[in-house]
Formats: structure tokens, sequence, C-alpha cells
């Protein structure tokens, strides 16, 4: 009996002592053909062993202290370079093992716990943490590799909870629980890897697909449109050399493909405006390209064509935009036919009526001092109704506005007919001919013996629209006395002390009485500078090389605008700024000085005698400049089309026609005879 079971004894104790021997050879070859990462992992699985339910060290193995054993450093900085990505990696590889170390180690403290159960919930806890870190780790590489250098945190308390626990003494526990930990510990290792290879594929698909997105939102609405207008350059390019013209059959082709393009592209300016057949005709015309580089390769020949395409393109450019210029101010000459039609209309009515019913009321109220009086000088029945609508329209108290307009014979009927058709609320109105101030004439106001001379007529009569580069000065408006009436307002106002001058190119949005309470602080006129623009100095308008001009201005002195002025009449008196006018008009009688116009013997005349305004009360270029900030413009209490792109006019800029037409009732009688209509894009 003993002898029977003596056997079995010898085979289990040979067993118990070859079984390390073989593990640890096997384990010893994999530590010399793994990675480094992997090489910690199975040292720290085979540095215990348990038999007969006492976990021991290895006697054939060299146990290290938990001094030796250190985890990796704390803190991983990513670069922008190639090898970030492979840092991290390693940083993700290196928790791994630190925390399968921790799983290890979690093992000899088993001792202290009666219940497997609890054990068995460390275990859960600890792989659901770990599982998590993994996850936050790949999260942090995405988000290294989208933004710049990150600090990515490897756990330094979690190190500290190690190191505290590897110093603790181990103790026997039940077997049964040290090989449900060994196999738990093999799945956790085996999840980790599967969760750290699934992660670097989904960031990797979720970097690529955002790039894919980052690219698709770069590519231009008109990406194929330009394609198309290259491929007509090429084909032109091709049409014009030697060798290509040689081939009769290649030119048919390529004629044939800029027919078939050039009926796919159209009027198209994105893609979307292209029918659908537009890709095949694009890749039949790359085919017919591709023989024409077989047939032509002579880079520099084609270079040379493109240069010489290049310069006529531009020439062409240059006198497109000369005749554009000339045409634009052939427009704004040009009184359209709704405008013309309305005057003659108004007129007729004007002298159907009875002398009693031709008067204004309240005409006490033009030489009251205690009102706000505006002069407005205008030929436009409709642009003066519109200066005289907005602003009754927001002021506070309407009854103290007083307006007195002053047109010409031709419109003077027609003026008043239209403000005795459609009066004021509240508001005062009147209307003078120009030809009742007797004392403006040619013998007491330069200005007029120079409009009057055959040289100044010829000058702006001339067909030749190239003899003079600047064009605007040439507009006949500045043949009209009525453009330098402003220049007379003592004389026109006799009994007012103050009065505020509008153009009749202006729309008020704020109530302006404000205005007459100002204290202009012993200066003449009230102006909104500017001088943010560098085309609004002295020296745009005055002639510097001219000794009288150098000697007396200032060139980088800032400019200002008229259309919306505040004038004090009584300093203008005091200070005889009419007779400053009239000599430096004189001086000017050969046009050497500054081209006609009245913003250059402004910018003279009350040189020194300004005020300078806020800004918000009056904001220019909406008759020229598309760009004028939307914020500004709201906030303006008057602005100012100034330019020739009227707003009753066809080539006005349309995003700024709706703060003018809305002051213009279109069902008026007088406009719908004359089919004066709301403009398209108002």
């Amino acid at each position: 009996m003993k002898m029977k079971l003596r056997k079995p004894v010898m085979f289990l104790l040979l067993i118990t002592v070859l079984a390390p021997i073989v593990l640890y050879t096997d384990t010893l070859g994999t530590y010399f053909n793994s990675p480094s990462s992997s090489r910690t992992e199975f040292i720290e699985d085979l540095s215990t062993f348990t038999f007969g339910g006492d976990v021991r060290p290895l006697n054939v193995l060299p146990q290290e202290s938990s001094a030796s054993l250190k985890e990796p450093p704390g803190d991983v900085y990513s670069e922008n370079s190639s090898n970030s990505i492979s840092n991290v990696s390693d940083t993700i590889s290196s928790e791994d093992a630190r925390k399968a170390r921790q799983l290890t180690e979690a093992e000899s403290l088993k001792h202290q716990t009666a219940a497997g159960n609890i054990d068995g919930g460390v275990e859960v806890a600890m792989n659901e943490n770990h599982i998590s870190q993994v996850t936050d780790n790949l999260h942090e590489l995405q988000q290294m590799d989208n933004n710049s250098p990150k600090l990515v945190s490897a756990g330094k308390s979690e190190s500290r909870a190690t190191e505290t626990s590897s110093k603790k003494k181990t103790s026997p526990t039940d077997s049964k629980h040290t090989l449900d930990a060994t196999s738990a510990k093999t799945e956790i290792r085996h999840d980790q890897r599967t969760v750290q290879t699934s992660g670097r594929v989904v960031s990797g698909e979720t970097t690529r697909s955002k790039d894919e997105e980052r690219n698709a939102q770069i590519v231009p609405p008109d990406a194929r449109v330009r394609q198309l207008k290259d491929q007509l350059i090429r084909a032109k390019v091709y049409l014009s050399l030697s060798a290509t013209r040689n081939n009769p059959h290649f030119v048919r082709e390529l004629r044939l493909r800029m027919k078939e393009v050039m009926r796919a592209l159209g009027e198209a300016t994105k893609d979307s405006d292209l029918p659908r057949s537009v890709n095949e005709r694009l890749k039949a015309m790359e085919q017919t390209l591709a023989k024409g580089k077989q047939i032509q390769d002579d880079c520099a020949t084609i270079v040379k064509k493109l240069r010489a395409m290049l310069h006529s393109a531009e020439e062409q450019l240059r006198v497109h935009k000369k005749q554009t210029l000339y045409l634009t101010h052939l427009t704004a000459k040009t009184l359209p036919k709704g405008l013309h039609c309305l005057p003659l209309r108004l007129s007729t009515e004007y002298f159907k009526l009875n002398s009693s019913q031709q008067h204004f009321p309240r005409q006490e109220n033009l030489e009251d001092l205690k009102l706000y009086h505006y002069a407005l000088f205008s030929d436009n029945i409709l642009a003066a109704a519109v200066v005289v609508n907005s602003t009754v329209s927001h002021a506070k108290d309407p009854s103290k506005h007083v307006f007195h307009i002053v047109t010409d014979t031709l419109n003077f009927a027609a003026m008043r007919m239209w403000f005795l058709a459609n009066p004021p609320k509240y508001a005062t109105v009147n209307v003078q001919n120009v030809e009742e101030f007797t004392w403006l004439n040619s013998s007491y106001s330069p200005v007029l013996k120079q409009l009057e001379s055959q040289s100044m007529i010829d000058y702006y009569f001339r067909s030749r629209a190239d003899s003079d580069p600047n064009v605007k000065f040439r507009n006949p408006k500045y043949l009209s006395i009525m453009n330098h009436l402003r220049f007379y307002l003592p004389e026109i106002f006799p009994k007012l002390d103050k009065v505020l001058f509008l153009d009749d190119d202006i729309v008020v949005q704020k109530d302006l009485s404000g205005l007459w309470s100002l204290d202009l602080k012993g200066k003449v006129i009230g102006v909104v500078e500017t001088c943010g623009e560098s085309f609004h100095r002295f020296d745009r308008y005055l002639n510097f090389s001219n000794p009288l001009i150098s000697k007396n201005f200032d060139p980088r002195a800032c400019g200002w605008a008229f259309g919306m002025n505040i004038f004090d009449l009584n300093q203008w008196r005091r200070q005889n700024i009419t007779e400053v006018y009239h000599s430096w008009q004189n001086l000017n009688h050969d046009r050497q000085l500054w081209k006609l116009g009245t913003l250059p013997p402004g910018l003279i005349t009350f040189w020194k005698r300004t005020y300078a305004l806020d800004r918000s009360w009056h904001v220019l270029g909406l008759g020229y400049n598309p760009n004028v900030n939307q914020k500004d413009i709201q906030r303006a209490a008057v602005i100012h089309y100034n330019g020739n792109l009227k707003p009753w006019l066809e080539i006005s800029i349309p995003k700024f026609r709706d703060y003018w037409s809305k002051f213009v009732d279109y069902d008026q009688v007088f406009l719908r005879e004359c089919n004066i209509n709301k403009l398209a894009g108002s």
C-alpha cells in the first residue's frame, strides 16, 4: 500500500520541482525576444508563485525590490512632430504594465480580507478603472493630434499608492482566488490590448474624417467654374501657337470643345449654376488639351504667349475702366425720364391754381429766430421732398422747423406745387426763385463771371472724354449758380442768426434740433471731418505746386465735406467770410489753384474757421463707396449720397437705396402719372 502511494507522491513532487524551472525557461526566452514593454509585463506575472496556499517568491528568479521598479515618467509632452504619436503610445503601454503590476501586488493584500467576494469586487473595480484610463488616454491622444502640445498626466497619485502597497508583507490566501485572479489578469491584458488597438483605429478614422470634412469646407463654391475658365485660357493658348495651328484636325476638335465649354459655362458664377453634363465636357476638354500638350510641349513658348495675353487683358481692362468712368459721369448728368416728366406735370397743375392757392401757410415763421431754419438749394423735386420728409419725420417738434428752399426758374413752379400738394406735417416751407436775388450778378460775384465765360463753357461741354483726367470736375452742375449759393447765406437770409445747410442728396435719420444749441466757440461753420482717409486731405483738392497754396495751407490738413453744416451767420458777417471767398475766386480765374467745384473753395474760405462735430452727425460715401460700415449708417443722424451713384438713379448702390426710397410715396398721383416706381433692389 505504501509503495502504491509512493509513486504518485514522487510524481507530484517531480512536477512541483520541474514546473517552475520549465516556466522560468519559457519566460526567460520570451524576455530576450520580446519588446521592453512586454518583458516587464511577463516578469511581473511570474514574480510570485502560489504553492500549497502560500504566495512565495521563486527561488531561481532574482526578486526585485519595490524601489527598483520605477514607473515611467509622469509627464509626457507631445510636440508637433512625427514622434509625438509614438511617444504617447509608449506612455499608454507603460501605463498598461504599471496597472498590471498593481493588480499583481493587490493579490498580496488579499490576506487582509476574509471573504473572497470582496477580492472579486476589488478586481472588477480596478479592471473598470484601468479600461476607463486607457479610454481617457486615447481621448487625450486625439486632443494632442488636433491641438497644440498639451500635458498628458500619467497619474502620480496612483504611483504613490502602488509603492505603498508594494512595501506591505504578504500572507497566505486562498489558492482558488489566486488562480482566478491570474486568469482575470490575463483577460484584462487581452482586453487592454484590444481597447488600445481599437482606440487607435477609431482615433485614426476620426482624424481622417475630420480632415476630409475640413478639406470639403475649403473647396470654394465656384471651383468647377474656375476650372472651366482655366481650360478656355489654355485652349486659346494652343490655338495661337504655330505648332498646333498646323494640325487642322486638332484645331477643329479644340474649337468644338471650346464651344461646348462656353455653352456649359454660360453666365454661371458658381458650380450649382452649371448643367449636369458639365463633368463630361470638362473631361473631354481635358483630353483634347492633353493632345495639344503632346503636339506643343515647349514651355518657354507657352509662357511667352501667356505673358502677351496677360498684357493685352490689362490694357483692355484699363480702357474699359476709363469708359466706365465716363459713362458713369454721363449717367449722373442725365435726368431720368420720370424726373423730367415730374416738373412738367407739376408746373401744369401749379398754373391752374388761382393766386390765393399758390401761397404757403405759416409764412410768419420764416424770420422767427426761435425756430430751426434749414437752407436747401436744389432743382431736383423728388430729392428735396425726401430731405424735408426725412427731417420732419424724425423731428421731436415739427412745428419748430422751417425749410427755406431755393431753386431755379425752370423748376420754381413745380417745386412750389409739390409742397402745396404734399405739405410737411406742422413744419413751415417756403420756395424761392434764385432769379429773385437781383444782387447776385456777375459784377458782384466773381464765380458768376467765370461761369459765364466761353472758356468755361467749352471746358464742360467738350466732346472728348479723355481731355482731362479729372472727369468728375467736368460735371456741368458746377456751371449752375445753385451750387455756389452756400457761399452767400448771410445775403440770402439777412435776418437769421443760424442756418443748417443741407444738400439734396442726404437723408435725415435723427432729430437735428440739438445742432442749434451747440456752442461753435467763435467758429463760422460746424463740420464733420473726413481725415480718416488719405484722399480727403487738402493736397487732394488744392494745387500745392502753386506758391499761393503752399504758403498758406497745410497739405496734410484734415478735409471735411459740405452736405450737413451748421452756420453761425453772425460770425460770418463779423469775419467778412464772403469777401474772403471772393478774393480767392479772383485768384483762381485760370483754375490754377483748384479745379472747379465747391469743396476746394470751401476748404480755403473756412480755413481755421471750422468747428469739428461728432462723426455720427454726418456719414458720407453712400454715393460711391459700397463698403460704408453698416453700424456707422445706423448711428448716423444724416447719411450722404455724395458721389455719382445717387439713390434716384438706376446706377445707385442697391443696398443703400432703401434708406432713401422709404421716404418717397410712390402711390402719389404725380409719381404714378410719370411712371416713377421704386427701383429694383431697394
